[in-house]
């Protein structure tokens, strides 16, 4: 496989690292295959298929992070059936985290895709895709 343009990792720095864990954690590694990459004292790395995601702890906790702004809108991961998407969001739910677009659920990107969005702990916006 020619790995020439692939993202080989995403780093982000967050205002709570502790909080954010508790999300990612949650979704990566329970529901999307992800496994601990990497752990050191201010920040945690998950792998699936060589393509890593990072959180680091930012001393800088202003501005914001306001995902309408300049920069990162949203980042979207696939699960291969409506039945993990609808467990995904009951966990989601059930553990208090915030759901975006629900009175559109499962169609609020449109009636041919099935989709389910959130906000992780910095109000980032994640977006989980049946594909």
């Amino acid at each position: 496989m020619n790995s020439n343009g692939l993202i080989q990792h995403i780093e982000l720095y967050v205002s709570d690292l502790n909080k954010t864990n508790l999300f990612w954690r949650l979704l990566l590694v329970n529901y999307l295959g992800y496994t601990v990459h990497q752990k050191w004292d201010n920040g945690i790395s998950y792998i699936l298929n060589g393509i890593y995601i990072v959180f680091v702890q930012s001393n800088k906790k202003t501005p914001i992070y306001n995902r309408t702004h300049v920069g990162l809108n949203h980042l979207a991961f696939s699960v291969d059936s409506k039945s993990k998407l609808d467990e995904i969001r009951l966990v989601l739910i059930n553990a208090n985290y915030t759901e975006l677009y629900s009175d559109k659920y499962p169609h609020a990107s449109g009636l041919q895709t099935d989709a389910l969005y959130f906000e992780d702990p910095d109000r980032i916006k994640v977006e989980v895709v049946c594909q």
